[in-house]
């Protein structure tokens, strides 16, 4: 039987929106950025990146690069001229720098973006944001987005990407006439090609160095990098409705984890020794503050093996209420933990 005809007209409009729309990726070279990159190429999108690298395998997929710093004005305008929905992806993560350089780039480098879609007339878009900016140093235990923003931050990052949350959501325009935002937290993103979170945890528990804090039992929620990206394009169709935008989303694989039997069986599927010494978050705290005072004081490289801040994630409960992206965005996280897990050691065990 031939397809109704609005079924086929809503069809044709869909594939012909997608083949023209043109979607700016700030910071597309990173970790989630190449995964939303690809989804997007995969779905018919034009895509544009905007990173501080060359990206040559990018280009050589057909997105146009833009190579330039995100604290750079002139720079977003330009990368921005011409498209029609902005992923912005790119910052400063980490626990460790000046207060200056994550401003600069989490901060200002947010409010270029907002400018450039003012001034161009691009009335939609997607902030990847952070559960951190909630962090207060207590537990969380299945709380929603209407857990107020965080105080006694500890870090910068989570400090800057609270105050850019706050003017992506605040820039939301309720009617729908004028730019129309969406904020995403994604907790722990892991999975192949993560060049951060697991390759550290790795190296430290091969070096002996990695400690269980606290008393081992506290759940985290993590996502993975496939559901992560996922959940950035179900943020950019739901900016087509007004009910959705304005808002911030939790993003997780919606079933928490405990942190360190999860973190001992990626280790023993490494073949990996287990990481069974302890030291209680008192300790860890402790240490964490006399390492930041060194660091500071002796302005040394890198950033101190412990900090009060990751002492503090480490050893207490933080998983959250998906519901809203669920009914909201439609996120459903399509890929388990296991199957990401066998994906991820078998990659592993490969390289």
């Amino acid at each position: 039987m031939p397809p109704k005809p609005k079924f086929f007209v809503a069809f044709l409009k869909k594939i012909v929106t997608q083949r023209y729309m043109k979607i700016l990726v700030t910071g597309g070279g990173g970790f989630l950025g190449r995964y939303v990159v690809n989804k997007l190429l995969e779905k018919g999108y034009t895509v544009r990146v905007l990173g501080r690298s060359e990206q040559p395998d990018l280009k050589a997929a057909g997105v146009d690069v833009i190579q330039g710093d995100i604290r750079d004005a002139k720079i977003v305008r330009a990368a921005a001229r011409g498209v029609d929905v902005i992923q912005h992806i790119a910052a400063k993560a980490g626990v460790w720098g000046t207060w200056e350089d994550y401003y600069q780039i989490n901060v200002v480098g947010t409010r270029n973006v907002l400018n450039a879609c003012k001034e161009l007339g691009i009335d939609r878009l997607v902030y990847t944001s952070t559960p951190s900016v909630v962090f207060n140093g207590e537990a969380f235990q299945g709380v929603d987005e209407n857990q107020p923003y965080g105080e006694n931050w500890l870090c910068h990052y989570a400090h800057t990407k609270m105050l850019a949350e706050k003017e992506v959501l605040e820039a939301n325009v309720p009617d729908g006439s004028g730019l129309r935002t969406i904020a995403l937290r994604p907790h722990l993103i892991w999975g192949v090609g993560d060049n951060h979170l697991i390759p550290r945890v790795i190296a430290r528990a091969k070096s002996g160095k990695l400690r269980i804090v606290g008393d081992g039992t506290n759940k985290v929620d993590i996502v993975h990098v496939e559901n992560a990206a996922e959940a950035q394009l179900r943020a950019q169709v739901a900016l087509e409705r007004i009910e959705s935008c304005g808002q911030p989303y939790f993003i997780t694989q919606g079933e928490p984890v405990v942190l360190w039997d999860w973190i001992n069986g990626l280790l023993d599927r490494l073949g990996i020794s287990k990481v069974e010494k302890q030291i209680s978050l008192t300790a860890a705290y402790r240490v964490g503050a006399v390492m930041e005072g060194v660091w500071k004081t002796l302005r040394l490289k890198g950033e101190p093996p412990m900090t009060r801040f990751v002492a503090t994630e480490l050893a207490k409960d933080h998983f959250f209420d998906i519901t809203s992206a669920r009914n909201n965005l439609g996120y459903q996280p399509a890929v388990s933990i296991e199957q990401g897990l066998d994906e991820l050691v078998d990659k592993l065990k490969a390289s």
